[in-house]
């Protein structure tokens, strides 16, 4: 059964908001054509757009008739059945300069696991290299990045590029496991251009971390004697503490962190400039870590 691949929401927005708190992934984003692939439980190789699934005789701008006689993802395939692999099939768009030998390639992006969750980069990227599937490279990996440190790294895309040939479409982000503030799974999407690609694939991109005050101070002070505490406390009052009361923890857990804490942690970090939503999501994921069972993690 066809599967479509979730939708890239551009950064900046309530769908992908905080997914840059935390490790990023980070990755150029090409401008061809969605297309997929995958094996079923008997055997069949099928291929798929961005919206359906493709027979050779309703094609994606040739890509079925092409992979079909590709062994390296027929075989990629077989040895993983029912997981499907997503990448971008590099023909003319909107971009005309990327290099002769890229064109009418596939370059793989995403692979969703048979138990229903995107494998991680580094696991995916082992078996591309394995089965001799191209791939895009993760170009950079990220603790906290801002905006203007995505946008200066999209500036610089030149990945597949003709050189001299001025820059990619933009970056895709990537925080593995995260959810958006609707429960979603959700990828990110920053439109200008990107990265130079040299070494990429096997030395690694770059890796920055940036430090957070915030994170730290929810690190320093959202304690397991604060949290345990807190659950003490609901306990006490309602007889049990559940899952109904998750909510109830998380704020009282960012309460106390606020009105006892925060004068140490200020003086500590010499009168820093925080952000307090940064800080509450800061505080929700300590507690989380502190906490994970009850979290189902």
């Amino acid at each position: 059964m066809f599967q479509k691949y979730l939708h890239l929401e551009r950064f900046g927005t309530d769908a992908v908001d905080g997914i840059n708190l935390g490790t990023c992934h980070i990755f150029p984003k090409l401008d061809g054509t969605n297309a997929s692939f995958w094996v079923d439980d008997e055997g069949v190789f099928h291929c798929g757009s961005r919206n359906r699934e493709l027979d050779i005789h309703n094609d994606n701008a040739g890509f079925m008739n092409w992979a079909i006689q590709q062994e390296s993802l027929v075989n990629m395939a077989r040895a993983l059945p029912n997981h499907r692999f997503y990448g971008e099939w590099l023909v003319p768009h909107s971009i005309k300069t990327y290099r002769d030998e890229a064109w009418r390639q596939f370059y793989l992006f995403d692979v969703l696991g048979a138990n229903g969750e995107f494998m991680h980069y580094d696991d995916y990227s082992v078996l591309c290299k394995r089965w001799g599937v191209e791939f895009i490279p993760c170009t950079l990996k990220a603790t906290n990045p801002t905006y203007e440190m995505l946008h200066e790294h999209a500036l610089k895309n030149t990945f597949l590029l003709q050189e001299g040939q001025g820059y990619g479409e933009g970056v895709v982000i990537k925080q593995y496991r995260w959810k958006n503030r609707y429960g979603n799974p959700a990828y990110a999407k920053l439109i200008t251009s990107a990265f130079k690609e040299a070494h990429i694939k096997e030395m690694g991109g770059q890796v920055l971390t940036v430090d957070l005050v915030e994170e730290k101070i929810a690190q320093e002070y959202v304690t397991s004697h604060l949290v345990e505490k807190v659950i003490a406390k609901i306990r006490t009052e309602e007889g049990a503490f559940s899952a109904k009361h998750i909510p109830r923890l998380l704020h009282t857990v960012f309460h106390d962190l606020v009105t006892e804490e925060l004068w140490e942690a200020i003086k500590k970090h010499k009168n820093p400039r925080i952000d307090f939503k940064l800080l509450n999501h800061f505080g929700v994921k300590q507690t989380k870590i502190l906490t994970p069972a009850l979290f189902g993690i």
